[in-house]
């Protein structure tokens, strides 16, 4: 037992360890689709309640009093009038449906659905899931979701020796179980104006975008009304696809700012670019001390040479654990902290804190997510 445990821990920290040294290398170009959204197309979130049918006794049970209204309801619109407290069945599910219709989705259109069991059923794999309409923000039905549902090899089996589970089994996939049957009212023809949004707002950036399309078009056709948002007038004689098509592939230079991105669940962090340490910096946690220290260095040349005196800086960066352990790093970056943690053994969770207190310090220069 000691050792499985031992070995998932020191699994997570090589996987932090190869993860955070991991370095992306971004364009110093990069087209204007990247950076902004066009406002009004976007991914529409859909969510209907259904039933899944079909299970080997693993549905839900008499306590999910729901299902048992449910499937009564379901067998009266049949024809089939049967009182709900004499549904005895464990074969059937009660799940929330939900989707993501893509835009400019028209009818007919195919696309997934995710089914979700909100009672006590085991396993809804292999089950089917019977028509179930999908609604939209405004309550109108935008589309229908049916067929079979997939648990990615999820199964879930338990009797009185013990429980055996691989994967979540109350989860599932319908592929393709989704069909529109509405058109989403957002289009593109006889508009004049479009707005673009930032995807990460900047005041400097939405007047780089402004500049550049003017600039590539030849009139003044893009005006940035904040740091999010550049306001597109369409050309008279110009199609608003065509047109914004040609715009969206415009290049831009763009500083890209570090990113942090923390999965605080796993214990992963993933470092892009080589994000520096502002010194001096100094962290106590637990038993961790972290000092991050520069110490000028003068180089004077032999007595009568033509020679000059250099000053410059060295930087180092100690990590103490009280078992006296001493890591020092002679340069002031972010990956060699990491990686002199990891050699230390730090868990990925004291590692994530670590870095958060550097941060709020204001000696780390990167944008931090927390995922």
């Amino acid at each position: 037992m000691v050792n499985k445990i031992f070995s998932k821990d020191m699994a997570i920290l090589i996987g932090f360890l190869i993860l955070s040294l991991t370095q992306f290398v971004f364009p110093k170009e990069t087209k204007i689709g990247t950076e902004v959204d066009v406002m009004g197309v976007r991914t529409n979130y859909l969510t209907g309640y259904g039933i899944v049918v079909g299970l080997s006794g693993t549905g839900d049970g008499t306590t999910s009093r729901f299902t048992l209204l449910s499937i009564a309801n379901m067998l009266r619109k049949m024809g089939i009038f049967i009182d709900p407290n004499q549904v005895r069945t464990k074969n059937a599910a009660a799940v929330i449906v939900t989707a993501n219709m893509p835009p400019f989705a028209k009818s007919g259109m195919r696309f997934d659905v995710t089914v979700a069991s909100i009672g006590d059923a085991k396993d809804i794999g292999n089950g089917v899931l019977i028509r179930t309409p999908l609604f939209g923000p405004d309550g109108k039905v935008y589309a229908f979701a049916q067929g079979s549902v997939s648990t990615g090899g999820g199964f879930t089996v338990s009797n009185r020796g013990g429980k055996v589970q691989k994967n979540f089994s109350t989860t599932g996939v319908v592929i393709n179980g989704g069909i529109v049957e509405r058109d989403l009212p957002f289009n593109l023809e006889n508009v004049n104006r479009l707005k673009l949004t930032l995807k990460h707002p900047d005041f400097s950036r939405a007047f780089t975008i402004q500049e550049a399309i003017n600039r590539a078009v030849g009139k003044e056709v893009a005006r940035a009304l904040d740091s999010s948002t550049v306001e597109l007038t369409i050309p008279k004689g110009e199609e608003p696809v065509s047109f914004l098509s040609k715009v969206l592939d415009i290049k831009i230079k763009t500083d890209t700012e570090p990113v942090v991105v923390i999965y605080e669940r796993t214990g992963t962090v993933i470092m892009s670019g080589d994000i520096k340490i502002d010194t001096p910096v100094y962290v106590s946690h637990g038993n961790i001390y972290v000092a991050v220290v520069k110490r000028p260095v003068v180089s004077q040349p032999l007595p009568l040479s033509t020679g000059q005196t250099v000053a410059t800086e060295q930087v180092q960066t100690k990590v103490v654990e009280e078992s006296g352990r001493i890591f020092s790093i002679e340069s002031p970056k972010l990956k060699d902290l990491v990686k002199a943690l990891n050699e230390l053994g730090v868990s990925p969770r004291d590692l994530i804190a670590i870095i958060q207190a550097i941060k709020n310090a204001g000696k780390l220069h990167a944008k931090i997510i927390v995922m």
